[in-house]
C-alpha cells in the first residue's frame, strides 16, 4: 500500500468554522473593531473551569483554585474581521489592555470605535507575546452597524455567570464615546 504524503485532502488554507459568541486570539494578525464601552472586573475559575467575574469594587480576597491567581478583566463587544461577525472579546493580558489604554487617551487616536485594532499573536504558553497595532481611522462599515443591531448582547450578564446574549433589560448601545 503506498503511503505518499497526499495533502490534497483538504484545500490548503482551509480553517474550521468558528460558531463561538466569543473571539479568543489565534496565533498571527486579530483584526477587531470595538463596538461597546467595556466591562471591567475581576475574573476568577472555578474548579470545574467557568469563569466567575466579579465588578471592580468586589474583587475577592482569594481565589477559588489556589493554582489560578484572580485576573482583571475587560470585555466588550466587537466585530471580528476574519470570521465577520459579533462577539464577545475578553482581555486579561496586563499589556494588551495597556496598550488599548494608550491609544484611547493618545489625541491622535482617542476612541478605538474610530479604528481597527489588530492583535499579533506570537508563541504559546508563557512564552506567548501581543503586540497591538492601530489600524488607519475609517468609519465603521454598515454592514458591521446591520450585525451589531440584530445581535443585541447584555454584557453586564457575565458578572451574574448569565447569557450576555439572553436579553433582560436594555440593548447595548453602539459605542460613540470611551471613558478612558
Amino acid at each position: 500500500m503506498n503511503k505518499s504524503n497526499d495533502n490534497s485532502f483538504l484545500d490548503e488554507g482551509y480553517e474550521i468554522p468558528s460558531n463561538s459568541p466569543y473571539m479568543k486570539f489565534q496565533d498571527g494578525d486579530n483584526t477587531f473593531r470595538i463596538l461597546s464601552k467595556p466591562i471591567i472586573g475581576w475574573e476568577d475559575w472555578t474548579l470545574d473551569k467557568k469563569p466567575v467575574r466579579f465588578t471592580m469594587a468586589n474583587k475577592p480576597t482569594h481565589s477559588i483554585d489556589p493554582k489560578k491567581p484572580i485576573k482583571h478583566f475587560w470585555a466588550f463587544i466587537v466585530w471580528n474581521y476574519a470570521l465577520e461577525q459579533i462577539q464577545i472579546l475578553e482581555i486579561t493580558q496586563k499589556g494588551i489592555q495597556e496598550s488599548i489604554k494608550n491609544l484611547a487617551r493618545h489625541n491622535r487616536w482617542g476612541n478605538p470605535s474610530r479604528y481597527d485594532i489588530t492583535v499579533t499573536r506570537k508563541g504559546s504558553g508563557m512564552e506567548t507575546e501581543y503586540t497591538v497595532t492601530p489600524c488607519p481611522h475609517e468609519p465603521l462599515q454598515e454592514v458591521v452597524k446591520k450585525a451589531f443591531a440584530e445581535k443585541p448582547i447584555e454584557l453586564e450578564q457575565l458578572y451574574e455567570g448569565a447569557d450576555p446574549f439572553e436579553i433582560k433589560t436594555e440593548v447595548t448601545e453602539l459605542l460613540t464615546d470611551l471613558p478612558f
